[in-house]
């Protein structure tokens, strides 16, 4: 029985949103467990998949909380 636990992020996928749609959701679940039934020849109804969402301020990269590290970016790119 396979568990897969799926991280993203708590913003949307488009500038009006904050989080990721029930729909975008059923989507990975299911891109998922096909992923898993077709390399592991793991059983769909044995797959179980956990996604968390992750709020903006609690991660980072480049030594960077998000927000700070995409201005930085940005400034950099002219954007």
């Amino acid at each position: 029985m396979p568990i897969v636990t799926v991280q993203v992020t708590r913003e949307g996928s488009t500038s009006d949103r904050n989080s990721v749609t029930a729909e975008e959701k059923a989507a990975i679940i299911a891109g998922v467990s096909e992923v898993l039934l077709d390399v592991l020849n793991k059983p769909l109804e044995s797959t179980y998949v956990v996604i968390e969402e992750v709020d903006l301020d609690n991660w980072g990269w480049g030594g960077l909380p998000t927000v700070q590290y995409r201005k930085q970016r940005a400034e950099a790119s002219g954007t």
